[in-house]
């Protein structure tokens, strides 16, 4: 087998990147409404029409590209180049430009007042169907 086989087997990518995501081939088959089979059958594939390669993309989280251009030295080469992070400034951390602790309260007002907005239309139902029994 030639290198350049190799290289764009296309099932053989999309399964290192199943593999490098920590998905079992079951998994991935009921993200796509498949059987393992069917998955087995993909990453055997050196070929897979573009529509195919789409549902498995989708899938899987990345794009098509990002399939049809995946090696390993390429991923090898991104993780490589991540530094030990105590001695640099990479963080991979979440960073807020809010507090999160003030968007949680922002939010349990908000549902606060929804529920008091509901409690007063119901209140206003009991009214208006105690004002109709009185009326008859």
């Amino acid at each position: 087998m030639s290198t350049l086989t190799k290289q764009n087997h296309i099932g053989r990518k999309i399964s290192r990147i199943r593999e490098l995501r920590d998905m079992k081939q079951e998994a991935l088959a009921q993200a796509m409404g498949t059987n393992q089979q069917a998955i087995s059958a993909i990453e055997n594939s050196e070929t897979v029409d573009d529509e195919k390669l789409a549902e498995v993309a989708k899938a899987l989280g990345v794009s098509v590209e990002a399939i049809k251009n995946f090696s390993d030295e390429a991923a090898i080469n991104y993780f490589n180049n991540f530094t030990d992070t105590k001695d640099s400034n990479v963080n991979f951390g979440n960073h807020c430009s809010f507090n999160p602790l003030d968007k949680l309260m922002e939010v349990v007002d908000e549902n606060k007042k929804l529920y008091e907005r509901l409690l007063q239309a119901e209140k206003d139902k009991l009214e208006y169907v105690e004002k109709l029994l009185n009326a008859k």
